[in-house]
């Protein structure tokens, strides 16, 4: 069979264009490093690697979430510690002022210090995060937790309960905040009497007490009495003084006998039956020092106070007043530092609650971030397996491809040149 030289010439050049591609394509997986150029070529394993690159691209906002929570959460802990060292120099400063030699002007000198602590926590508590938001107001972020109230001479708690999350993988969510309701507004008050000054109701037979005091010098004691005792709701039938105790004194059988008492509550005995002696007109019961002026028989009535919460700025608010007042002396000064001192401890207490469940949060962090990592590397290399070229034999492909090209091109070269005159 004889080929003309148009036939011979077409073949050539399909031939030459057809390594010409072949070496394009070698070029173009080398350069992009992707092992398929069209979809057909592979419609299976390029729809499983889109899977992966979307998982991919997942993580990678799952890692910018973690490191923006994790800034969050290493400013809150900053703030907290220094919170709480500045709670912990107030306490000092505390029992500096129970020193029984201080003047006025040293309490009063001791206060000017408590101001200042008490401005550095509120500056701290209305702390914002780099983004300007103020990271112990909760879902109010935009609105500052704590002004103090001029009317009410009291620091007013302004966010809410709301507690913002953030994802960092899939199906986890981690507080990317503590509110100030939870971290400040929960802190205990002391347990107390509702009043020092007890109240002197009119009985029969006549009550010969004519006043008298209660105050809480035995903290623990007394708090468990609170605890055992307080009626936080009383039901059928209620009753305005269920939470109400009375002293009962009685005079003794003959004048060579002492005074006896009795603590009622409502009017009603305890159980088992409080009793015992009164010792020059001082009752101590249930870590409280009761005293009182008049012989039996008598009774002066004292109330538990309601539980309540007090954040640390009001607590500090009520010792600085205090220890301006000049005027407060005795139990009812030590009443106030009782009150500080109790209350500083709570507020340092749940600050440091705050601080572990914190710790606890950044150390799921570093888990999680390790666990993401592990699967980017597993769907990075899932993905490189379907689609990606191993570089080693692309090379060697694109260099066959050159090396065809060249042999038809040389080839061509060759029949081009071909003529009768050649072989004369």
């Amino acid at each position: 069979m004889r080929l003309s030289n148009n036939l011979m010439y077409q073949n050539n050049i399909n031939k030459i264009l057809d390594n010409q591609q072949g070496v394009a394509n070698a070029q173009e997986r080398v350069t992009t490093g992707e092992k398929y150029l069209t979809t057909s070529e592979a419609p299976a394993a390029i729809s499983q690697a889109m899977l992966y690159s979307n998982k991919i691209q997942t993580n990678e906002q799952y890692t910018k979430n973690i490191d923006q929570l994790t800034g969050r959460l290493e400013t809150e802990e900053s703030v907290l510690q220094s919170i709480n060292s500045n709670i912990q120099q107030a306490q000092e400063l505390t029992i500096q002022a129970g020193n029984g030699v201080y003047t006025k002007d040293d309490l009063k000198s001791i206060a000017s210090e408590l101001s200042g602590i008490q401005q550095t926590l509120a500056n701290l508590m209305n702390t914002r995060s780099e983004d300007g938001k103020f990271i112990f107001s909760g879902y109010q972020d935009s609105t500052q937790p704590y002004q103090f109230d001029s009317a009410a001479g009291e620091y007013t708690y302004n966010g809410d309960q709301g507690q913002h999350q953030i994802t960092i993988a899939e199906g986890v969510s981690i507080k990317a905040s503590d509110n100030g309701f939870d971290t400040f507004e929960k802190t205990d008050a002391r347990l107390n009497v509702l009043d020092n000054k007890a109240d002197i109701p009119t009985t029969t037979p006549t009550n010969n007490i004519t006043k008298g005091t209660v105050y809480v010098d035995g903290q623990a004691e007394f708090d468990k009495f609170h605890q055992a005792k307080y009626n936080a709701d009383p039901t059928t039938p209620v009753s305005p003084t269920a939470n109400t105790f009375s002293v009962v004194t009685t005079a003794g059988a003959t004048t060579n006998d002492p005074d006896t008492y009795e603590i009622l509550q409502d009017g009603v005995s305890l159980t088992p039956p409080q009793t015992g002696e009164v010792i020059d007109d001082t009752i101590e019961f249930a870590g409280m020092k009761i005293q009182f002026e008049g012989n039996a028989p008598g009774q002066l009535d004292f109330s538990l106070e309601k539980p309540h919460k007090e954040n640390v700025l009001n607590t500090l608010q009520a010792l600085i007043t205090g220890l301006n007042d000049g005027t407060l002396e005795g139990d009812d000064f030590q009443q106030v530092l009782a009150d500080s001192l109790v209350q500083l401890q709570n507020a340092s207490e749940q600050v440091v609650f705050t601080q572990a469940s914190l710790g606890g949060r950044m150390n799921a962090l570093e888990r999680v971030s390790d666990s993401n990592l592990a699967l980017d590397i597993q769907n990075k290399s899932n993905r490189s397996n379907l689609v990606e070229v191993d570089m080693a034999e692309a090379i060697s492909e694109l260099t066959k491809q050159e090396t065809a090209l060249q042999a038809s091109q040389a080839t061509f070269g060759r029949l081009t040149n071909l003529s009768l005159f050649d072989y004369l």
